[in-house]
């Protein structure tokens, strides 16, 4: 179909969350459903906030077989962290590298920091070996709400063991959780994903109608790092900085043959510098010429 559904996001008072209303006009276009702009405006757009941008390459989209340097590459092209997707076959219809794989990466990039994306049911049982894999730079434990009620522990213990373990802690969603349910639980955690695709599988579409979920977040919760997992690219970062997303985990876009990774990792990181921080042209060269130095 040809038709693509624009609209705008007004954020109303419910619950402790403002959640966006979108009102939405129906309009003929070639281009696919994504965030587009609409009479000069983004369809969600964040006061500018400040939050510092890091762009993180997923490593589940690169060459396995050559891990490591894959790791090295992504991280001399300017990547700030390495996105690491845990899967059990259970939580997601999918298995990929588990504790073992990490500890053995760990070795090869000591200073890199690494953002584990725990896809599991049980997300309490493996905090102490993905801490052991970890030990370095830096880790963040990221565990998705909807596995909770399989878990022994609640989630403010779960979040105490991570902390315990040394770890910083996330929290994830999917695209049919409603943000809502977060509203308990921000305040625990340093971290929400919302996830712009389904778990489980990379080279997914992006899906545009998650971004009043991280608009609302950002507008209620305007110091919180906001990740977004899920067909991010070139072709619909935009969306996602203008929402108020900081945290941007890339795979396919980034690690795709022939291109020069630093290429897709500049062009997000200047999307949220711009339409997340509100910054000119001007400032972004500098920030960037300052980086360099």
């Amino acid at each position: 179909s040809s038709e693509t559904w624009f609209g705008r996001c007004e954020l109303v008072s419910r619950s402790r969350l403002a959640l966006p209303v979108v009102t939405l006009h129906r309009k003929t276009s070639q281009r696919s459903k994504m965030a587009v702009p609409l009479n000069g405006q983004w369809q969600c757009q964040c006061p500018p906030h400040k939050r510092c941008c890091k762009i993180q390459p997923s490593m589940l989209a690169c060459d396995l077989a050559d891990l490591a340097s894959e790791a090295k590459s992504v991280l001399a092209a300017g990547a700030d962290e390495l996105h690491l997707d845990v899967m059990d076959g259970h939580f997601v219809p999918n298995m990929s590298f588990a504790h073992p794989v990490v500890a053995s990466l760990r070795k090869h990039v000591p200073d890199a920091y690494l953002d584990c994306h725990m896809m599991v049911s049980r997300p309490s049982q493996w905090v102490e070996a993905v801490a052991g894999s970890t030990k370095g730079a830096g880790a963040r434990y990221t565990f998705h709400l909807e596995a909770m009620e399989e878990d022994e522990l609640d989630v403010a213990a779960v979040v105490k063991l991570i902390r315990d373990h040394g770890m910083q802690v996330g929290v994830a969603i999917k695209p049919g959780t409603a943000v809502e349910a977060l509203s308990a639980v921000v305040a625990l955690v340093d971290m929400v994903l919302v996830m712009t695709v389904e778990p489980g599988f990379g080279g997914q579409k992006f899906m545009p109608n998650c971004m009043p979920k991280v608009l609302a977040l950002r507008s209620e919760y305007p110091d919180l790092d906001i990740q977004v997992d899920g067909g991010l690219g070139p072709s619909t970062i935009d969306a996602a900085a203008a929402a108020g997303a900081n945290l941007i985990v890339a795979g396919s876009s980034v690690f795709k043959p022939g291109v020069d990774r630093s290429e897709p990792i500049e062009l997000m990181r200047r999307s949220v510098l711009k339409l997340g921080q509100g910054l000119s042209e001007e400032e972004i060269d500098r920030k960037a010429k300052k980086k360099r130095r």
